[in-house]
């Protein structure tokens, strides 16, 4: 593995998250068109399917925010990588905003100064973990502004346990149309105050058709708010909910509600 073959493979995860839904992804937003019984609603559903179509066809993003680039990355602990990794993948997300291109999103939190690239301090989001193997796994998540405003994180007391669903659902009720529902919920459990958000995050990249009983409970029960598409009422404000959890300090409970609107935006490859 070369430096250029992570720059171009970052910049390729980029286009194909950018322009092209995955099918786990498409086909949970047909279903929920084919369920759904409010008439505005299945309009709404039916124009977010033809944008999809058009974004695929015609290699454009699917939607005007192309989202703050975040990079998850699984670096076998058997490869071995001689050069920059982390350098590999900024300059991948320049070549990414340049190309597709991504509106340049990220601006100094204070000056808001923009550099033009989607690079700055600490963005991209890098996320790097070693694993076992001899592989590198890339994953990216371009992460909208509107669904990302309205995400949620509390530190619950453990005495607090029942209180989680109300929780992510009081989320969803506050957020309303804003995030450009239908949604998916990421969730995290557990953890550090960083932590949790961390694994509600990583939760998103979860296969979007397959959900525990817990979360299709806690899915049906944000979807009786009939807050709906865009907002509008209907059937179909959450697609799914997905969480993740991790061991915590025997005094906290951290929970982390990472909202995504419908553009559940990913893509991952491997390279070796």
């Amino acid at each position: 593995m070369e430096y250029d073959d992570v720059v171009e493979a970052v910049y390729e995860l980029f286009l194909k998250a950018e322009t092209d839904l995955g099918e786990d992804v498409v086909e949970v937003i047909r279903k929920a068109y084919e369920k759904e019984t409010n008439e505005t609603a299945r309009n709404n559903l039916s124009a977010i399917l033809r944008n999809i179509d058009s974004a695929r066809k015609l290699k454009v993003p699917m939607c005007q925010d192309t989202g703050i680039p975040i990079v998850f990355a699984e670096v076998g602990r058997e490869l071995c990588i001689d050069f920059d990794l982390k350098q590999a993948i900024i300059d991948g997300v320049k070549k990414a905003t340049s190309e597709i291109p991504m509106r340049p999103n990220a601006v100094h939190p204070l000056s808001r100064e923009n550099p033009g690239n989607n690079v700055g301090f600490h963005v991209p989001q890098i996320n790097i973990d070693l694993v076992d193997g001899d592989t590198l796994k890339l994953a990216v998540m371009p992460k909208g502004a509107g669904s990302e405003n309205v995400s949620a994180l509390r530190m619950l007391l453990p005495s607090q346990i029942k209180e989680i669903p109300k929780f992510i659902i009081d989320v969803v009720k506050n957020a309303m149309g804003k995030p450009c529902p239908p949604v998916f919920l990421g969730v995290g459990i557990g953890s550090t105050f960083d932590g949790c958000a961390k694994l509600a995050k990583k939760a998103l990249l979860r296969d979007a058709r397959k959900m525990t009983d817990v979360e299709q409970k806690i899915t049906e029960m944000a979807n009786r708010l009939g807050i709906g598409p865009m907002g509008l009422g209907g059937d179909t404000t959450v697609l799914g909910t997905f969480i993740e959890i991790g061991y915590c300090h025997t005094a906290s409970l951290p929970v982390a509600v990472n909202v995504q609107c419908w553009a559940n935006r990913r893509a991952v490859t491997y390279l070796r």
